[in-house]
């Protein structure tokens, strides 16, 4: 059985930082290219981060609004990915998500449960 944990989310003050991790279990972590995304009421799941496969290079892309605060990381010994989060603004307020798209056929994907990250005074 596939299984997508996330943590780490939480309540921060503007400028704060914050990481996220998302573990995961039944799968060849090594395999899968990871998402993170988020979703605020009412919106469809917005893209932040993606990692490709360590086994194509592991290259990485973000979503304009976060470039240059958010980090995306992976530790494929530890089936886990990471979002390292700076700089954190009220529009980051969210509830974050990691997903695992196999790097064969992508439409075998997975979604974790999700981690609500709000950023606010």
């Amino acid at each position: 059985q596939v299984q997508l944990v996330e943590s780490g989310g939480g309540l921060v003050q503007p400028g704060g930082s914050l990481r996220l991790s998302c573990a995961g279990s039944g799968v060849t972590f090594s395999s899968y290219a990871m998402n993170w995304y988020r979703q605020t009421p009412g919106k469809e799941h917005d893209l932040v981060a993606t990692i490709a496969s360590a086994q194509v290079g592991g290259s990485t892309n973000y979503a304009d609004s976060v470039k240059g605060r958010f980090t995306i990381s992976r530790d494929d010994a530890k089936n886990t990915v990471y979002l390292q989060m700076n700089n954190l603004k009220p529009e980051d307020t969210a509830v974050y998500y990691c997903s695992a798209v196999w790097r064969w056929n992508p439409s075998r994907y997975y979604w974790g449960q999700g981690t609500q990250v709000t950023v606010s005074l």
